[in-house]
């Protein structure tokens, strides 16, 4: 084919993939390399997936209930540490590396603090540290060695890390291997202005210390996925960070805000996912875990939310839900404009110690909005709300069987701690100022 024809047929393969670029995650190209990642990502799914959910859901409550037993009161820590008294994280996943003053030596601690559906993902743990050294962004193909893209489509378990405070404008996706952690701790990263993050067909990811907004849609193009593939993609939607068939994937500490699309999707059979100790704000759709009814792939997807704070400016999904098993537990839900948590296709979903402070306006009210169902079908859908702390005229329409929440809590000894624990479960969401030779 001569080159007037190669860009005729690249002309018409992207008028092609923009009609239906939902259908392959914007893989303009499915060739056998996509195809086998697929097939990979499906027995992924099958052995990422927990039969017993109500095992994972009573690890947590354990966990948060044992690290505050040690605690003395709110008011306490709280003038210790204008003293500047010890280090005092006050859930367990952040008690589990931030008292360590030698924190930059040992990074890789990290990878043994997850919790939730994501306990067991160790992303880059045992590689070698990468260190990101270029915020440029500028060869789609053949990415510079140095930057984070070239970083992240390495073959090998990579810690990728960051040599300074810098802003990544990323001109297309940044389409991430399995294996990897990228650790923004130390460094005041902004991965902003430009695409986002993609994790597709992939495995065992970390992101943490990140903070990512004013995400837009990328054009598409020719694009490196891998050391060894590339190809074409569709237009990206313009989420912060998507997920399409990724499993054991924990997104830790970031700070996420106005994202042209979601701030974190997981659709096509995503799962073993945690989302913890993040903070989001000044956001519509917030987050969309299964993208379509007919997807019934995603009745394996099972994802913790935990310690998170869904604050100023939110408007609707936190998150959104399809056909999957979502634990909500002991987030800090203080801003939503229509609704906090919504779905269809009848998900499970158990909230436990979170809190849910309406705002004045009479239509702001209703925590919950399920779509494409009557109340005689979703009546029998497990939403069940135990602990929580509903304030300002709040309220949580339960459905579905009574008894589930006292399956999914456990011993009444373990149960997840009452929302009013909740400011102090979430004081530190968000990114962290952690300085080198200092408890984070």
């Amino acid at each position: 084919m001569d080159a007037a024809g190669n860009r005729s047929f690249k002309l018409l393969l992207f008028l092609f993939a923009a009609i239906i670029p939902a259908l392959q995650g914007h893989i303009g190209e499915y060739d056998e390399y996509w195809k086998q990642r697929e097939l990979e990502a499906k027995e992924n799914t099958e052995q990422a997936y927990n039969p017993n959910p109500e095992e994972v859901t009573q690890h947590v409550n354990h966990l948060v209930s044992r690290s505050l037993m040690g605690l003395n009161s709110t008011r306490r820590h709280l003038r210790a540490r204008k003293k500047g008294g010890p280090c005092d994280p006050t859930n367990p996943i952040d008690q589990c590396w931030r008292c360590d003053r030698n924190w930059e030596k040992n990074r890789q601690r990290l990878a043994d603090c997850a919790i939730g559906f994501a306990r067991g993902t160790i992303g880059g743990k045992y590689g070698r540290i990468y260190v990101v050294t270029d915020p440029s962004d500028d060869d789609l193909l053949n990415p510079k060695p140095g930057t984070l893209r070239h970083a992240v489509i390495q073959k090998e378990p990579l810690w990728i890390i960051f040599a300074r405070a810098m802003i990544i404008r990323l001109k297309e996706e940044l389409i991430m291997s399995g294996n990897k952690t990228i650790d923004a701790r130390g460094a005041n990263v902004h991965v902003a202005y430009g695409a986002g993050i993609t994790i597709q067909y992939v495995r065992n990811v970390i992101i943490h210390g990140l903070h990512i907004h004013h995400i837009v849609p990328g054009n598409g193009g020719m694009i490196r996925d891998s050391v060894n593939h590339y190809g074409f993609r569709t237009k990206s939607d313009g989420d912060g960070i998507s997920l399409f068939g990724a499993t054991n994937v924990w997104l830790d500490h970031l700070s996420m805000y106005k994202c042209r699309d979601g701030l974190i999707d997981a659709i096509q059979g995503s799962t073993a996912i945690t989302i913890s100790n993040c903070h989001f704000t000044h956001h519509d759709q917030v987050m969309l875990f299964g993208a379509n009814d007919n997807h019934k792939m995603d009745e394996k997807m099972q994802i913790t939310l935990v310690f998170n704070h869904f604050g100023k400016g939110l408007v609707q999904r936190m998150p959104r839900c399809r056909w999957g098993f979502i634990h909500v537990v002991n987030n800090d839900y203080t801003h939503w404009l229509m609704y906090a948590i919504g779905g269809s296709s009848h998900p499970t979903v158990i909230s436990q110690g979170n809190r849910y402070i309406a705002r004045r306006h009479v239509a702001s009210k209703e925590v919950t909005k399920r779509d494409y169902a009557p109340p005689e079908v979703w009546k029998t859908w497990n939403w069940r709300s135990e602990g929580d702390l509903l304030l300002n005229g709040a309220f949580f329409s339960q459905s579905g069987d009574p008894k589930a929440s006292s399956k999914f809590k456990g011993d009444t000894k373990v149960s997840a701690k009452p929302a009013y624990k909740v400011d102090l479960l979430t004081k530190d969401s968000g990114t962290l100022i952690c300085i080198r030779g200092r408890a984070c």
